[in-house]
């Protein structure tokens, strides 16, 4: 069955729109030639700003039928613009988004090219005015843009164009770039509530969050048609987690909520007034803080003019002053009389606040959906939660990486976990344990061109009776340690980046399948190496958060482990972001030690002739310490298919 070409047409301008960046194409047509299709190059991915774009390529894709799609040989290729559309508003889009100038300053280029491809599959007619108003949608995204500190972002970075602010109607140009900008700080504020906001290997090259961040198309369609609705379609972007809420609900708390109907008082301009002074001005400054027209006389002095800045005017100013987060040195500056003659203006972001945004923004980190069922770790709390429908079911102590080497922050799947695992020395640590002579009872393993050392299962292997494995670009997993002593401190920064668990039979018993107990675990040790599946992927979550809410509802901070929040404070434009956070650790609750299971020590195979030397080395307690997985392991052999 035939297809008309103006269906083909359209399929082609839809196929093309959703994509971003869009192809530019240009349907070329001569006397007794077919048209030919001509593709403009599009840009590249990342953050690069909107300026960047050549008015070139800041048209959209035409409509162009599906026999057009390449040139013919012999015809070279030109590169034009399309026509711009005959209506005059949609011209007027159209030849705003052709014009190079940012619509914000950090819109990126990608995020451009998906607004452009939005507007042309609609005409490039505006979405949120009609007859030179805002719709309910736009009312209802400017006060949640408005609203935007409320989720620890910055307001100012989404502004909300106004209309009208003129005498005469605004015209069809103002019309376009309060459209177009309006479409911007949506876009940019949904990009922010999903993660985007930081470059985050900026602060580490060990933070990998997969950030799922919303194309601009995407978003522009699913709230240009919302109405009023659309304000809480923008803020579902943020995180809904119980712990982005409680911190989210701290920050209310602890912000200033002055009343929209405070009193307030513009002062006309004047010099700075200080103790002693007098100035015209002072009689309103009586009023606002409802103080007498004058001061009342003494025994030692007469009943003051009323224009006399004196000490009770001073005191009442140097209050207000504190309130705002001004030195509250009682002298009327120019910061204070802004802030008398704006009620909404609070103190500025502090200590608490800064470091509640911050942990707020951690949270975007991970995925929009943890799971009903996960793994959660929190870095600097030395800590492991396991999740079960969506309620706490099990959690113990952990160590993590040290300060010189950081276990990464990332999500990851659970697929499986070895019973009796082996472990290869990783390049970190092979050097010095050839060095030092410490290679007795480990392996030497030859794959291809590329020798290992393995140290074989035991009770002095590195990774313990268990290893949890999450495949990921890093290496690291969660496993058992010989070294179980270590758990009984407050400060457990001691691995190479793999998180060791402390009763590695009971987490078996949380994330395995049902029919694997501990006590069924247990009776494999010394078997051989063992495989065991689980029956659906487990998310596991490695997180960094130094403030939050336990899970008794108290407000918790804790020292900032590896230096990350200075460096966040500093990005997102906080206070105290040249220092590290100071915070003490909450007290633990006391250590379940977990079950040691006893047996022999197997025998090994010394394949290493360098002059033999003890095994362990001291730790810092005196408690022996068998080596410790890096950042690294060779290719595992295939799994077993059978969970044994």
């Amino acid at each position: 069955m035939g297809v008309s070409r103006s269906a083909k047409a359209a399929l082609a301008a839809l196929l093309m729109g959703s994509v971003a960046p869009a192809c530019l194409v240009r349907a070329q047509a001569e006397p007794g030639r077919a048209p030919v299709a001509v593709t403009a190059a599009v840009a590249t991915d990342g953050a690069v700003p909107d300026t960047a774009l050549p008015a070139e390529r800041a048209a959209p894709a035409p409509v162009v039928s599906p026999e057009a799609a390449a040139p013919p040989p012999d015809k070279p290729v030109e590169a034009a613009t399309p026509a711009p559309p005959a209506e005059p508003q949609p011209a007027a889009v159209f030849a705003r988004l052709a014009d190079p100038a940012p619509l914000l300053p950090r819109l990126s280029a990608k995020e451009r090219e998906a607004m452009r491809a939005f507007y042309a599959l609609g005409a490039f007619k505006p979405v949120w005015i009609v007859d030179g108003a805002f719709t309910p949608a736009a009312k209802a995204v400017a006060a949640r843009l408005a609203a935007a500190g409320e989720d620890g972002l910055d307001a100012r970075a989404y502004p909300v164009p106004v209309l009208g602010v003129l005498s005469r109607p605004d015209s069809l140009a103002e019309v376009a770039e309060a459209d177009l900008k309006l479409s911007a700080a949506v876009a940019l504020y949904a990009r922010d509530a999903r993660g985007g906001r930081v470059n985050l290997t900026a602060i580490s090259r060990l933070i990998t969050p997969a950030l799922d961040l919303p194309a601009a198309d995407t978003v522009l369609a699913q709230l240009a048609s919302a109405g009023a609705g659309a304000g809480d379609l923008l803020q579902r972007y943020n995180p809904n987690t119980v712990g982005y809420r409680a911190l989210k609900a701290r920050l209310a708390a602890g912000r200033d909520r002055t009343p929209s109907n405070a009193p307030s008082v513009r002062l006309p301009p004047g010099p700075t007034l200080r103790l002693g002074m007098r100035d015209a001005r002072v009689p309103l400054i009586r009023a606002r803080f409802g103080l007498e027209a004058r001061a009342a006389g003494t025994l030692d002095a007469a009943p003051g003019a009323p224009e006399d800045y004196d000490a009770g005017v001073a005191a009442a100013v140097a209050a207000f002053q504190r309130s705002r987060g001004i030195p509250g040195n009682g002298t009327l500056n120019a910061q204070t009389v802004v802030a008398l003659g704006n009620p909404e203006v609070r103190a500025p972001v502090g200590a608490d606040e800064a470091a509640l945004i911050v942990n707020m923004e951690r949270w975007r980190w991970l995925p929009s959906d943890l799971g009903a069922d996960y793994v959660l770790v929190n870095v600097p709390e030395f800590h492991l939660r396991v999740f079960r429908n969506g309620a706490m079911a099990d959690e113990t102590r952990v160590i993590v990486g040290k300060t010189d080497s950081p276990t990464p922050l990332f999500s990851g799947m659970m697929e499986y976990a070895v019973v009796n695992p082996s472990w290869y020395v990783p390049p970190s640590i092979l050097k010095t344990m050839l060095a030092s002579g410490r290679t007795a009872g480990y392996e030497v393993v030859r794959r291809g061109n590329q020798t290992y050392l393995r140290q074989p299962p035991g009770e002095r292997n590195a990774l313990g009776f268990i290893k949890f494995m999450f495949p990921n670009n890093h290496a690291v997993y969660l496993h058992d340690t010989p070294n179980r002593s270590l758990f009984a401190r407050s400060e457990r920064a001691l691995s190479h980046g793999c998180v060791r668990v402390d009763d590695p039979f009971r987490f078996a018993g949380s994330v395995l399948p049902a029919a694997w107990s501990g006590e069924r675990l247990k009776k494999l040790i010394g078997k051989g190496e063992r495989t065991i599946r689980l029956d659906a992927k487990l998310p596991v979550h490695l997180a960094y958060f130094t403030a939050y809410v336990d899970d008794s509802g108290l407000y918790r901070t804790l020292p900032d482990l590896y230096g990350y929040d200075g460096p966040m404070r500093a990005a997102l434009g906080l206070p105290g972001g040249s220092a590290p956070a100071v915070a003490r650790r909450p007290a633990e609750p006391a250590r379940r030690a977990a079950e040691v299971v006893p047996k022999p020590r197997p025998k090994v195979v010394r394949h290493v002739t360098r002059p033999a030397a003890p095994a362990a080395r001291a730790s810092a307690e005196g408690a022996p310490e068998y080596g410790e997985p890096g950042l690294w392991t060779p290719r595992p052999a295939p799994a077993s298919r059978y969970w044994w």
